[in-house]
């Protein structure tokens, strides 16, 4: 499972849209859509302040499976 396959699966299951995630980061939905459907990169810092909106460490949310290692 690649990270923002994660992504999407967690902001799911806590209930979060789109948009509600793109308001509390700052950014604009598009924009999360894109780091969602891996057309926009990811930053640190955004990565983190995902991870604090989940109540999460970021290395629970962003992870390398070893399929991905492989390849």
């Amino acid at each position: 499972m690649y990270t923002t396959d994660r992504l999407k699966q967690i902001r799911k299951e806590q209930g979060y849209t789109i948009y509600e995630m793109a308001r509390m980061l700052g950014i604009t939905p598009s924009f999360y859509s894109q780091i969602e459907n891996k057309r926009r990169r990811l930053f640190y810092d955004t990565a983190c302040l995902i991870a604090q909106i989940f109540n999460m460490k970021p290395d629970e949310i962003f992870y390398l499976d070893k399929e991905v290692i492989t390849k």
